[in-house]
């Protein structure tokens, strides 16, 4: 019996447009009763999760 011809081949991943591709996003740092912005630290993706890849690669 011959084996079915399915096509394997993977599409190429597109970066995620949240993060670029990084899978890390910037957050502002707020503090005091004013919540003043100090600075800026690393956050994870939500759009993707941290993998870089786009989680919607049809859209």
């Amino acid at each position: 019996m011959a084996a079915p011809d399915i096509d394997t081949r993977k599409t190429e991943a597109k970066d995620c447009p949240v993060c670029q591709g990084t899978g890390e996003v910037a957050r502002t740092v707020r503090v005091g009763r004013k919540r003043r912005a100090v600075g800026e630290q690393s956050g994870l993706c939500l759009n993707c999760l941290g993998t870089g890849a786009d989680p919607n690669p049809d859209a």
